[in-house]
């Protein structure tokens, strides 16, 4: 595959990521730990083994033949990712889509990138494509404060056209919602970790005569299991806990069961199609597709967010800044797809 469709398909992998948690705040008769946890039910059961069983004849012997440090390397990233994939549905709860989705994806960006980089090729820093990476990234985080200065600004407006139900528009604490973010953008970066280092599981697909589409999927299985176990056991534990486990007989095909198993599909599935799309950018995909994929998510939380009706009746002022935000953001995109273009020489 080429680099544009490299990158299309990245651009495809972060809407998807930017859609999969709209159910959170739509479900009416369900509570958090009711969609959280049966999304992440279906999302465990639904993609990543029967992809990777259907494209490698024997898992067992590709697994075999990887060094046991990365395979626990791959899984503990993978656990990494499924706690922090709770408090961004707890963040995304107290925030709203709009809000949440920017400032998660922007701290996601840091920790996801430069990070990674600089453990695993610290040498591309010092060249030409490794600062124009930087200078990408940077103008990510501004786009990112940007959009969630007028964001804030939306939430003042609401609240004081609105002072006897102000927690109408707002559904959780501020302050609670930047920590769920902090948190989780830390821990949710896991899952490029696990990308960049379970190389060899990716280099044993292709020896063994795997499509280059599919090379990844025996990756995604490791660690979409820890993921998912981890957000399906903590989702069934506070139904348990808080007696809502009832709500999951509110009918077969009701806009709660539907949600969830968008969820199920949105979500791995976009991380899915980000790492074909990241193996066909070249050598160092991961390290600018990885963020080129969550301005695509930003881009859209916050368009969703808005047809959802979060930027209702909130002035002309905070639109114009959000808009502001959204354009840096695009410059950012071109810059980080040049980046990886310079680093694959």
């Amino acid at each position: 595959m080429s680099f544009s469709i490299g990158v299309i398909l990245v651009t495809l992998g972060g809407i998807l990521e930017g859609l999969f948690s709209i159910p959170v705040t739509k479900v009416k008769s369900w509570q958090f730990e009711n969609i959280w946890g049966i999304g992440s039910l279906f999302a465990l059961l639904l993609l990543p083994w029967p992809l990777a069983s259907l494209y490698v004849e024997d898992l067992s012997q590709l697994y075999s033949s990887i060094p046991n440090t990365v395979l626990i390397g791959i899984i503990l990233s993978g656990v990494a990712w499924g706690i922090g994939g709770i408090y961004w549905g707890r963040a995304i709860a107290a925030m709203g889509m709009a809000l949440g989705v920017s400032i998660l994806m922007g701290l996601i960006n840091i920790f996801g990138s430069i990070v990674p980089l600089s453990v695993f090729e610290p040498s591309q820093l010092a060249t030409k494509g490794g600062y124009i990476l930087i200078i990408a990234v940077t103008t990510m985080i501004l786009g990112v404060v940007i959009m969630s200065v007028a964001a804030k600004q939306k939430e003042t407006v609401l609240i004081s056209k609105d002072k006897s139900t102000n927690t109408s528009h707002v559904k959780g604490s501020f302050k609670s919602g930047i920590l769920f973010c902090i948190i989780s953008g830390i821990l949710s970066a896991g899952v490029n970790f696990a990308f960049i280092f379970g190389a060899p599981i990716t280099d044993e697909a292709i020896a063994m005569q795997v499509p280059e589409y599919a090379t990844s999927f025996a990756l995604w299985s490791l660690v979409f299991t820890a993921n998912f176990f981890i957000n399906t056991v903590y989702g069934f534990y506070m139904m348990v806990k808080k007696g809502t486990l009832k709500n999951l007989k509110k009918g077969s095909l009701t806009i709660e069961w539907l949600g969830a198993l968008f969820m199920g599909l949105a979500w791995p599935g976009g991380i899915i199609i980000y790492g074909i799309g990241a193996n066909a950018m070249g050598d160092y995909g991961a390290y600018a597709g990885f963020p080129m994929m969550i301005l695509a998510s930003i881009l859209t939380g916050n368009l969703a967010g808005a047809l959802g009706g979060e930027w209702k009746n909130s002035g002309s002022k905070p639109r114009r800044i959000m808009l502001y935000g959204v354009l840096t953001l695009c410059v950012a995109f071109i810059l980080l797809g040049y980046s990886t273009y310079v680093m694959n020489g």
